[in-house]
């Protein structure tokens, strides 16, 4: 209760009504897979377009060299092409995988900042430079000390190196205190410097330098950075924010009084240093472990793992690796979550009907479905066609129908772009063997284009049979969890439990309306209950409020039955 101690008007502002629930999306995808650069540990990357995909993670990868671990780059593209808009990506590599490096006498390393041969193209141009220039007006030294009235100290820090040229001498000097304009380094200059004239001709410099960094198009440039650990300009802090190095220097780097270009070797006005040494590694290396990912905490999971720490994605997949531990795997952890769903691939090579049910038996999930056969592409790296798996394809479709019918509607008889033809083709015989397990077809119909023919999961649940069934469920589930924590640690009292059913109440009634519940009225499409019938007093006393929701889904009308009979001139109807 608020105190009140004095005689006056006061004012509370309280809540009463429902607290609005917002629908959480369903469409951002998640992929793991190879690629030439790119991050290996942490969070998974945000990637908005396959432009931004190729900045991040490179473009195709070679069939010589990768083989059936190359589909990444493909199907993130043929995500975008079919309509998906966001996604997250994390970059998988084997474990012989090695960074491209310079290293520069035994106390400076250059190196990518991730592994791979795309570090090897990495070119880093230094040049001399300087932050700090000014002429000396005051000589004040004293007992084997340089103290200097400079005419500015701008730019002139403790640590930092500085040099005086006079005439066809050069002086190398450090900077141990700056104050009040005076400067104090570590032995005095010698000769006369001090010049107050209008322009001076001894100046003194801060030596840095500027380093220009090049992958490609891609450019960055540092400027003024040098090799004083206490500096805001340290060449490693600067580095930090590279998307293409990082820097490491050995302890004591600034113990010498040398100059940062001829520290790192530069002679003249510009030092030239290529990275080497980079490797994609053998894939021969390439182990399941490699997709599945590791969890050694935050900042360094890997794999599907990294997902862990992700709240977005809502569907994902592992494009064309078709291995069983690895599609367990991330069917285990959509399972886990609660959160997402998993598309999976079926290997290329399996064509014949019996050779499809058997790659489909392994899985019994609610939380994933399978898509079938591989989709014809004109590859641009290969300029021939290509096979590339559907899961990419069917990330997009998703989210394509998502966004615009409703995560209620099934991906089904939707048109897939982007493809030119299927490794296989499937008649309806076929399909009438795999559509009841749970193998969703993908097939090409004479004037209508090639078509996702299937909507079912991998669930032996009747259910639970269709993708969005489950997917709504996932969405409803997310929306309430999302959006009531407003409720922990309330009262837990009448008032309390009509509030959240009010809230409830709304949200389901906006999801009804947009066609995702059957019924005619709201109350034929879904109840809220929360009071005494669904907490026992035991509930209460330890602090567990319980509500109870019912949703009566939409189904896909799979089967269209039209029914024909004679009829009759004259006779009755």
């Amino acid at each position: 209760m608020p105190e009140y101690l004095s005689p006056g008007i006061y004012i509370e502002e309280f809540d009463s009504g429902p607290v609005p629930i917002g629908g959480v999306g369903t469409s951002t995808a998640g992929f793991i897979g190879l690629a030439q650069r790119g991050v290996t540990e942490g969070l998974p990357e945000l990637v908005t377009s396959y432009a931004d995909f190729q900045r991040q993670f490179g473009g195709y990868l070679s069939e010589k060299v990768f083989g059936v671990n190359r589909f990444l780059a493909y199907s993130v593209e043929q995500f975008f092409m079919n309509g998906g808009s966001r996604c997250y990506v994390m970059r998988v590599v084997p474990e012989d995988a090695k960074k491209a490096k310079k290293e520069i006498g035994d106390k400076i390393e250059i190196e990518a900042v991730n592994s791979g041969a795309w570090g090897d193209r990495i070119t880093v141009v230094v040049r001399p430079s300087f932050k700090g220039k000014s002429p000396i007006v005051e000589d004040v030294s004293a007992d084997g000390k340089g103290k200097y009235k400079f005419k500015t100290t701008a730019g002139f820090n403790e640590g930092d190196i500085i040099t005086l040229t006079q005439d066809d001498d050069k002086q190398v000097r450090k900077i141990e205190f700056v104050q009040d304009g005076y400067v104090t380094i570590n032995e005095p200059f010698t000769g006369d410097v001090v010049d107050t004239n209008i322009v001076p001709k001894i100046l003194i410099y801060t030596s840095e330098v500027t380093v220009q960094v090049s992958y490609g198009d891609e450019v960055e440039e540092y400027e003024n950075v040098g090799l004083n650990t206490n500096a805001t300009n340290f060449v490693t802090t600067a580095a930090s924010r590279s998307n293409l190095v990082s820097v490491s220097i050995a302890e004591g780097i600034d113990d010498e009084i040398v100059e940062p270009f001829a520290t790192l070797g530069g002679e003249g006005d510009k030092l030239v240093l290529n990275l080497s040494s980079g490797s994609d590694g053998s894939m021969d290396k390439v182990t399941p472990d490699t997709f599945t990912g590791a969890d050694l905490g935050p900042g360094k999971r890997t794999g599907i793992m990294s997902f862990i720490d992700n709240d977005e994605v809502a569907i994902m997949a592992v494009p064309g690796i078709t291995d069983p531990a690895v599609q367990v795997a991330l069917v285990g952890h959509c399972e886990n979550t609660t959160s997402r769903f998993a598309v999976l691939d079926i290997e290329k090579e399996i064509k014949k009907v019996n050779d499809v049910k058997q790659a489909r038996s392994l899985f019994d999930s609610t939380y994933a479905a399978v898509y079938h056969p591989w989709l014809k592409i004109n590859d641009p790296l290969e300029k021939k066609t290509v096979s590339v798996p559907p899961s990419g394809a069917m990330l997009g479709i998703y989210g394509r129908t998502d966004n615009t019918r409703g995560v209620h509607k099934a991906p089904a008889n939707e048109i897939v772009r982007g493809c030119i033809g299927l490794d296989c083709q499937y008649n309806k015989g076929e399909q009438d063997i795999l559509n009841p397990i749970g193998v969703n077809l993908i097939r090409f119909f004479p004037g209508q284009g090639i078509r996702v023919w299937g909507a079912r999961t991998l669930s032996s649940n009747a259910l639970w049979r269709y993708i969005n069934v489950r997917r709504l469920f996932i969405f409803l589930e997310q929306s309430v969890k999302v959006s009531t924590n407003w409720v922990v640690f309330e009262p837990n009292d009448e008032n309390l439990w009509g509030r959240v059913r009010r809230s409830l109440y709304n949200f389901l009634e906006g999801v009804w309306r947009t066609g995702a519940l059957v019924g005619s009225t709201p109350d034929e499409a879904f109840f809220v209950k929360v009071d005494r019938t669904t907490m026992t007093q035991d509930d209460i006393d330890n602090g567990r409020l319980i509500c109870i929701i019912g949703v009566a889904p939409v189904k896909p009308a799979e089967f269209v039955i039209f029914k024909f009979t004679q009829k009759t001139a004259g006779g009755e109807d």
